[in-house]
């Protein structure tokens, strides 16, 4: 079977917008976006991150992408006169693939279902490239020496409607495909029997300017608003805070001065269904109580973390020792202590008493309250969308 990669160059020295690879793009580093797409696509085997700049690569490596690889690339490669294609041929000479796509990390809006689209038409008979375009339904003109203007796709005297032009084709930049072979061969990234991949037309801008930058930002958050609720990564992990969550977030006494916590049966029922589809269950703290070590005992859980300052370096050693990507683990919170731990895994989810800050950054927030069956909503969405 053929091998697939995706070859990504981020180089660090860009002069429009400096470091703009790892520039906060809609709550991510920009470069994050176009990894994303790579790895949710079935048919790429590897994803290649090329770069010359040491902070671009800790920043990659803290993703957590289970396919990705960050490779440098040498100093002839990384000059500002330096081309993709010899950034490609040096990557092309050092390993061992047979397809590559080149995927431009300045087109964020790239989505795994356009590279699964473009893989398929390579795969096709009498194919040798492929490349992304969107149609522009513009009129075109060219001026010659003279000043004067003659229209290049259409015919003045007889101007068609919006809904009767086809328009014409325009690369995106967003990813071109072609094989090992062709590429060493011919050193350009298309060659031989070329065809476009058409994407949606609000893709048509790349991030070369700080315009562009804007004009891109509101489009990838229009669209992350409308996935909100709708994209759910597979669940490998399921970790959860304790009070707040698993509790109404009250702390009781009795006149003996013991402390006592509310917490809910539907909760372990919930946990008990999800542990036998082979999901890994943990709770992760801040508190440090014997109630919550009982608790946890009763549910079974497979982890349980107490006394925990920095949550999010807790979650990404859990990872590393279960070998789970963190794009694999839901996290549910509910206070500020939890937000660093909900922006950055696959699946963050906030109770519906949690802080407005944790909801906003949530992709899912339960309608029912911590302590009143909010992780066994959580659990019954997620099994039901498997």
């Amino acid at each position: 079977m053929k091998k697939i990669v995706a070859f990504i160059p981020v180089r660090g020295g860009s002069k429009s917008i400096p470091l703009k690879n790892i520039k906060i793009m809609a709550g991510k580093p920009l470069v994050y976006w176009a990894i994303k797409a790579a790895n949710e696509c079935k048919y790429i085997d590897k994803i290649y991150v090329s770069t010359d700049s040491e902070k671009i690569s800790y920043v990659v490596n803290t993703f957590g992408f289970e396919k990705a690889e960050v490779i440098q690339r040498s100093e002839k490669v990384s000059t500002d006169t330096a081309s993709t294609e010899s950034v490609m041929l040096e990557f092309a000479e050092n390993y061992d693939f047979d397809d590559v796509i080149l995927i431009q990390a300045t087109s964020p809006l790239l989505s795994s279902d356009d590279l699964s689209g473009g893989i398929k038409l390579y795969t096709q008979d009498n194919t040798d490239s492929v490349l992304s375009v969107v149609r522009q339904k513009r009129f075109i003109w060219n001026i010659n020496d003279d000043g004067i203007g003659t229209p290049l796709n259409y015919d003045c005297l007889s101007r068609p409607r919006r809904q009767e032009f086809d328009g014409f084709l325009v690369e995106n930049g967003a990813f071109y495909i072609t094989s090992k072979e062709r590429l060493l061969k011919t050193k350009c990234r298309i060659s031989g029997i070329t065809k476009p991949y058409e994407m949606d037309s609000s893709t048509y801008f790349e991030i070369d300017e700080p315009s562009d930058w804007l004009i891109i930002e509101q489009q990838l958050k229009e669209r992350l608003l409308r996935n909100k609720n709708e994209i759910i990564p597979q669940i490998k992990m399921f970790l959860m805070d304790c009070d707040g969550v698993l509790t109404d977030g009250g702390m009781y006494y009795s006149e003996n001065g013991d402390e006592l916590k509310r917490f809910n049966t539907t909760d372990g029922m919930g946990i008990k269904l999800l542990k036998e589809t082979g999901v890994i269950v943990g709770i992760i703290t801040g508190e440090k109580r014997e109630l919550n070590k009982r608790r946890a005992k009763k549910l079974n859980v497979d982890i349980l973390e107490q006394g925990v300052a920095d949550k999010l370096s807790v979650v990404k050693s859990l990872c590393k020792e279960y070998h789970i990507s963190i794009n694999n683990v839901l996290y549910i919170g509910d206070d500020v202590n939890d937000l660093e731990v909900i922006e950055s895994v696959g699946f963050g989810c906030s109770v519906a008493n949690g802080q407005n800050i944790v909801k906003k950054a949530a992709k899912y927030v339960t309608k029912k309250r911590g302590g009143e069956g909010a992780v066994r909503e959580i659990i019954d969405y997620i099994m039901k969308e498997k």
